[in-house]
């Protein structure tokens, strides 16, 4: 059986569940989803789905170096929103913290998420 490495960052929240933050295993990443709660209070952020996206991803960017990878080496990503009324301000933040890069992805409106946020991201990577 392939070795599976459990990876924990301080820049990233803490796993409000029985789950690590992200797993790797030959040469891929597995995040758990992130929402918008800031590592260094632990608050969520305040604001609109614009806010909470770019919390998100530069808390998954943090999961994802801590295990050898970046946005840059997402493969596919999901993304879970409360409404999917809010696709489009959340794709515009999406877009500028890919780049040029364009993962698979799914995107999923949702009856609820954590802590009453707006949006949750989910990715797969490999290590770079």
């Amino acid at each position: 059986m392939s070795k599976l490495t459990t990876i924990h960052t301080d820049s990233a929240p803490g796993a409000l569940g029985p789950y690590a933050q992200a797993i790797v295993t030959d040469g891929w990443i597995f995040a758990s989803g992130q929402i918008a709660i800031d590592p260094a209070t632990g608050s969520l952020i305040e604001g609109g789905v614009d806010k909470q996206a770019d919390r998100v991803l530069r808390n998954l960017e943090a999961v994802l170096a801590a295990a050898g990878g970046s946005l840059q080496t997402v493969v596919k990503t999901t993304v879970f929103l409360s409404d999917m009324s809010l696709f489009a301000e959340m794709n515009e933040v999406y877009a500028r913290h890919f780049g040029d890069h364009r993962p698979a992805r799914a995107t999923v409106g949702v009856g609820g998420l954590p802590n009453g946020v707006d949006v949750e991201i989910e990715v797969v990577a490999r290590v770079a």
